[in-house]
């Protein structure tokens, strides 16, 4: 009965509906068309409006001398994978799960990473080794062993990010480490 009054005062204009969150597969094709025509990488960031090292993740990207080093080499997309289902003000891009399960991640927490190539193809991600078992999700990078794969990841995506940009990265990172 309460979906209902609310459908209806929706379709009075009453209650504003959310917009649908754009598809993964928009987002991604956006970012390759972007990154093919700028010579650039795809960083991708999976995450949920909920999590906590998803916001210090995006606190770092937002950082203007960080977003700077790294829009130089990356084109930067946000996928929400993890939303709450039913809340109404976020919900998760449609395929955003499909692919980050394709590119690796998955049950391991967020942010999960991913550095694509400008035809979406994967060159490194989040999940880092550990006394010779397979990697798990790091997350935010925050302690020094987590720095340093950030770091593995930007230099092995793109390899001829210079050398004043990669120390910015490093430093902010270190700066605020654990």
């Amino acid at each position: 009965m309460a979906l209902g009054l609310w459908l209806a005062k929706a379709a009075q204009g009453r209650v504003p509906l959310p917009a649908p969150p754009p598809s993964a597969d928009q987002l991604l094709g956006q970012a390759e068309a972007t990154a093919k025509s700028e010579h650039k990488k795809i960083l991708v960031v999976f995450g949920a409006s909920w999590c906590g090292p998803c916001s210090m993740f995006d606190k770092f990207l937002n950082n203007p001398q960080v977003q700077a080093a790294l829009n130089k080499s990356f084109v930067m997309v946000h996928l929400d994978v993890g939303e709450v289902k039913g809340d109404k003000a976020h919900s998760n891009n449609p395929g955003g799960v499909e692919e980050m399960a394709r590119l690796g991640g998955g049950g391991e927490g967020y942010p999960y990473v991913a550095m694509l190539d400008d035809e979406g193809n994967w060159i490194a991600d989040s999940k880092m080794p550990q006394d010779n078992e397979p990697g798990r999700n790091m997350g935010y990078p925050s302690g020094q062993a987590e720095i340093d794969w950030f770091m593995r990841m930007v230099k092995k995506a793109a390899r001829d990010m210079p050398a004043a940009d990669m120390k910015t990265v490093r430093e902010w990172l270190e700066q605020r480490s654990r």
